[in-house]
């Protein structure tokens, strides 16, 4: 072989390398290596979750975790093969979802986590299997605050990572001034100690909240959006958008899904609303 087709050869088996390594590391979250389906395999879950939402996901003082969230992560991740005994429960907070799917340190997120199309460019969703409707949680004796209109010039709490009190201030009363923290149960605590006038996110969570101080607090009970949960995802992970998809059907069917609802919501005077179509695979 002379020198001149040693060389040719030598950029033809280069580019084919670069052709391969460019495949490879643009590969979706579908191949069997990096689905959750994959991971599933092994028995075990990382599965990101709230820990201060009462009725949806709990962390008690025995460092269990109990609510709506729970029971459908737990569902979920039976239908993939991993025990309860197999779940790692990693506590985090609205801003940081898509971050730890992003870098891996979960599997999925479940934790009241609304489908956008903004949310979407970054990771998948499974579901919905929720649908709920932002509202507003007030002091029990203010009577000034009926709905969003209502909230000019006042102080509106929600949390990093959020749209909800954004979603307030643009559509319904431009003079808002909002104040967020990172967990919910900070703006619960700034309500009741007066440092806010209201705090704003799914109607589902405040009525949680709510049950906890009924003698205080009180949800004004005038939805104004649609909040669609969804099962969060690594991008591209289409075989296990399809896997959480027939659990969560299936949750619904057996009724399992009800059964979680009602008990985990039992005596918040919240009216559990049919299962939504599950439409996201």
């Amino acid at each position: 072989m002379t020198t001149k087709a040693w060389l040719g050869l030598t950029r033809r088996c280069s580019a084919v390398l670069a052709v391969a390594l460019v495949a490879a590391a643009c590969g979706t979250a579908s191949g069997s290596g990096n689905s959750v389906v994959g991971k599933a395999s092994g028995g075990h879950l990382t599965i990101a979750i709230a820990e201060d939402q009462p009725g949806s996901s709990l962390k008690g003082l025995n460092g269990d975790y109990t609510g709506f969230d729970i029971d459908v992560a737990q569902f979920v991740a039976k239908e993939l093969g991993v025990d309860p005994s197999g779940i790692t429960w990693r506590s985090t907070v609205s801003a940081d979802r898509e971050t730890v799917l992003e870098n891996g340190s979960a599997d999925l997120v479940v934790e009241t986590y609304s489908i956008t199309d903004k949310r979407k460019q970054v990771i998948s969703f499974a579901g919905p299997y929720f649908v709920a409707g932002q509202d507003l949680l007030v002091r029990l004796s203010d009577n000034t605050i009926t709905g969003p209109e209502s909230l000019n010039g006042k102080r509106l709490c929600s949390v990093l990572g959020t749209t909800s009190a954004q979603e307030v201030k643009d559509k319904f009363a431009s003079q808002t001034r909002l104040v967020e923290y990172a967990h919910f149960s900070e703006c619960i605590t700034a309500l009741l100690a007066n440092i806010v006038d209201a705090v704003t996110t799914d109607d589902l969570i405040l009525a949680g909240y709510a049950s906890q101080n009924p003698e205080l607090l009180r949800v004004v009970g005038k939805p104004f959006t649609q909040e669609r949960y969804g099962i969060g995802v690594r991008k591209g992970d289409t075989d296990a958008v399809a896997k959480i998809d027939d659990a969560l059907t299936k949750m619904v069917s057996t009724g399992a899904w009800k059964s979680s609802l009602e008990h985990n919501f039992a005596g918040t005077g919240y009216k559990i609303p049919s299962p939504p179509a599950i439409t996201e695979r």
